[in-house]
């Protein structure tokens, strides 16, 4: 039975729903919506709540328009002015439980933050409280726009941290224990604020999860944009862009992009990544714990995977080599002096679908919802729960403050990294071989 929720936090009262022992409170905005003079200016927190806010359903999204029609992990497109929001998925009865923020992926140009793919309610039955962040994406989050601040999305994803900070208490949970997730451009995410002086203190754990050093060079950001304005018929300025709609942005940059895989991200050289993210990597964040891994594949398709050329295939290896894999022990490498430690795992296990283990096949794992939404679509009509207990459990185990059950990595040939699944472990009875079985922590308390 879903009944009405009731929360009386600093932002103001906010009304969720509650099913059984899960409370949810979605499309919370924590700024002022970034439209007319705020669409391309720092994020502005939003005022108290004067009235109950309806928490009741999904807030609007920052996609406007997806990168393609069929996407692995369902993201689904909210209409709205208020992109700038965030859910709680929490126990009920939670009372200091340790807390997972989540920042979505989709190349920094696309993603939703409503997928079912991330909702909170096995975190919550293992007493974490979950958030997920909406930001700003494409030309409105990350173009280096004269007279824009530069990080938009990144800026925002800081406030969002400070909305957390304040208010999640309210929720029944703890805000000094607060891990900071994502996956592919949210696992970058992670990295970049690991790695800037302004993350400091906003959250004490950090999990990427196909991250990588995914900074964007200003030039190349820019020749973007000058292809984009040529397009629209606009200067590529931030008046020339303010004229046109999100919408139609959105589309522009899917058409004008073209193979290029990262057009527009974190870039350097401003006061949230004044340095490198190597550099950043190597001197902040060394106190907070950090796990982090790729699959196995990523944009590969996998040994038993059909692709249309020899060619198709080693570029797909590539890709997955550069930007995913090999920056595992890099950070590692990076962050050899950090006094909290660094943990590396690889995700093996081969969608039947996908032909390998490929790019977000992992999430439902981590998650724990082999039954959402789009999953047997990826993942086949019997992704194993085997593999989701043990994966699903080192995750709530970091998140609680545990540390992790196998050895720190520096970055050095011989590092141990945590695998789950394995090689041709197609078979529930065979997944178990790629990994050492771990008790899943059900119904943990906080």
């Amino acid at each position: 039975m879903i009944t009405t929720d009731t929360v009386r936090a600093p932002a103001g009262t906010v009304i969720g729903r509650r099913e059984g022992r899960v409370r949810r409170f979605l499309g919370i905005p924590y700024a002022e919506a970034p439209i007319g003079v705020r669409r391309f200016a720092a994020p502005v927190p939003r005022g108290r709540f004067t009235e109950p806010y309806d928490a009741s359903r999904h807030g609007a999204t920052a996609q406007a328009v997806p990168l393609s029609a069929t996407t692995t992990i369902p993201e689904p497109s909210v209409p709205g002015d208020d992109v700038l929001n965030l859910s709680v998925v929490a126990p009920a009865d939670a009372e200091r439980c340790p807390v997972l923020v989540w920042i979505h992926g989709g190349g920094f140009l696309a993603g939703s933050p409503a997928s079912p793919w991330y909702d909170g309610r096995s975190f919550a039955r293992d007493g974490v409280v979950t958030v997920t962040v909406g930001y700003r994406l494409g030309v409105d989050g990350f173009a280096p726009l004269d007279g824009v601040p530069a990080n938009l999305g990144l800026r925002d994803m800081l406030l969002a941290l400070d909305w957390v900070r304040e208010n999640i208490a309210a929720f029944g949970g703890d805000p000094d224990r607060v891990t900071l997730a994502g996956q592919s451009a949210g696992g970058a995410a992670v990295l970049a604020l690991l790695a800037s002086p302004a993350g400091r203190g906003r959250f004490q754990r950090a999990m990427s999860i196909s991250g990588g050093f995914f900074e964007v060079g200003r030039d190349i950001a820019r020749g973007l944009l000058e292809r984009l304005g040529d397009r629209l018929g606009v200067p590529p300025t931030r008046e020339g862009f303010s004229a046109v709609g999100v919408a139609r942005l959105q589309a522009t940059v899917r058409d004008v992009r073209g193979e290029e895989a990262l057009v527009l991200g974190p870039v350097t050289g401003d006061d949230i990544l004044p340095v490198s993210l190597a550099e950043g990597l190597a001197g902040h964040g060394l106190d907070v714990p950090l796990l982090l891994g790729a699959t196995g594949d990523e944009f590969d398709g996998g040994a038993g995977a059909v692709v249309a050329a020899r060619s198709a295939r080693a570029a797909g290896t590539r890709v997955t080599d550069t930007l995913f894999r090999a920056a595992c022990p890099r950070v590692a490498r990076l962050r050899r002096k950090a006094t909290a430690g660094t943990w590396l795992y690889s995700f093996e296990w081969p969608s039947p679908i996908t032909g390998g283990a490929t790019h977000c096949v992992d999430i439902p794992f981590f998650f724990d919802v082999l039954d959402a939404p789009g999953v047997r679509a990826a993942l086949g009509p019997r992704p194993p729960k085997e593999l989701a207990a043990p994966m699903h459990a080192d995750l709530v185990g970091f998140v609680h403050g545990r540390r992790p059950s196998w050895a720190p990595a520096t970055g050095e040939p011989g590092d141990t990294a945590r695998e789950y699944g394995r090689r041709g472990a197609v078979s529930a009875a065979d997944v178990t071989g790629g990994y050492d079985p771990v008790v899943p922590a059900a119904t943990e308390a906080c």
